[in-house]
């Protein structure tokens, strides 16, 4: 490790999550069954305005339970982003349908909406919304097309806990949403996730598939395959702590954001994220940039920057590029954008306790940097 090496991430743990984790030391109640599991997905409920909430063990099992859940499988297609994080495909694809992508747009980086109608199709089952970054997915044309056509919507606000679209909450869109809990979202439970809907039928749906398809009358008795995809008390104990201090995150999430901004803004080696447009106020889950020198793409800033003791991350490679999608995909528009994007974009340190003194410090080696 570099001396004073500057991550890319860490998690703030500084509220109650040791006293809560205590409590459920002290009550022996460790497992699902646990008290805080439900006051956490009460609590997500009321974040997001939601009737029901169901805590799963990662996001990746969110999606797939979201997936089996609005009744997706062979033969169907699911329009989706290609630059996004491959849990998003990966739903898609181990469900048997296909993952029919959109490129994304080059100034907020969220699917590019316009192009969802050009790739429907007789066998489009749902469309899967997924925030990118710290800004939203435009919603109300993509749910106006999900209408005209009967599609399902999956919304993936992972990366956009706390935010909102033109007023209303991110996990409040579609059928379905989902949230991941890792250690670099605005809410950790160190693994975990989350689902959400308000439909009684589809809320019966992913309650029993979460927790293996336990027969009513006879539990050892099941009608239909699920998982176990529940989390532990402990784990909600930590996201109830963290869920407690979220208005507090996002503050200093939307300072890290402004501070990077201003100190970058004359630099002309780098692109730099928008901070704001017609429908929300970018929350800066991470601060993306890209490269705007010639030879200079993001693997060699990355290189660049761990030489000088700060972390970094490159961004999303597409879908559509992936080796182990090679049988599945489906591309019927051009992809540029994100393809774009993956050659030049990175993202900076962006931990919500990040220092000012220390993001000053990475604007000062990115100038100097960027100056050699």
């Amino acid at each position: 490790m570099i001396p004073n090496f500057i991550p890319v991430n860490e998690p703030d743990l500084s509220g109650n999550e040791k006293k809560y984790l205590q409590e459920c030391i002290d009550s022996g109640w460790i497992s699902s069954e646990g008290p805080f599991v439900e006051k956490f997905e009460f609590g997500m409920a009321h974040l997001c305005k939601r009737k029901h909430t169901f805590a799963v063990c990662n996001g990746t099992a969110a999606l797939e339970l979201a997936v089996k859940a609005l009744g997706i499988g062979t033969n169907d297609e699911v329009i989706m982003p290609t630059f996004t994080i491959i849990s998003c495909a990966l739903s898609v694809i181990r469900a048997g349908a296909t993952p029919v992508y959109v490129d994304a747009d080059p100034t907020t980086w969220n699917m590019r909406v316009e192009d969802i109608e050009a790739v429907v199709t007789e066998k489009t089952k749902a469309i899967m919304a997924v925030h990118i970054y710290g800004l939203t997915v435009d919603m109300d044309p993509l749910l106006e097309i999900a209408k005209k056509y009967n599609l399902k919507v999956i919304e993936d606000a992972a990366e956009v806990i706390g935010q909102t679209y033109k007023g209303r909450p991110c996990g409040s869109f579609g059928d379905i949403s989902t949230f991941s809990f890792y250690p670099n979202k605005h809410i950790t439970t160190g693994e975990g996730g989350m689902v959400l809907v308000n439909d009684e039928e589809l809320s019966e749906k992913c309650k029993s598939l979460r927790n293996l398809c336990f027969g009513k009358e006879n539990r050892f008795k099941h009608e239909e395959q699920g998982w176990n995809f529940r989390i532990s008390n402990l784990q909600a104990a930590v996201g109830v702590a963290q869920l407690e201090r979220l208005p507090q995150t996002i503050k200093k999430k939307k300072e890290m954001g402004s501070l990077y901004q201003k100190n970058l803004k004359d630099c002309k080696s780098f692109k730099l994220p928008l901070s704001k447009n017609d429908y929300c106020e970018n929350i800066y889950w991470v601060f993306g940039l890209l490269s705007n020198q010639a030879n200079k793409n993001a693997n060699w800033w990355i290189t660049k920057l761990l030489e000088e003791g700060v972390g970094t991350r490159p961004f999303f490679y597409p879908m559509h590029l992936q080796p182990c999608f090679k049988t599945t995909t489906q591309s019927l528009l051009p992809l540029g954008n994100a393809e774009r994007l993956t050659e030049l974009g990175f993202y900076l340190p962006s931990s919500p306790s990040l220092p000012h003194d220390t993001i000053n410090e990475i604007c000062d080696i990115l100038l100097r940097v960027s100056d050699s």
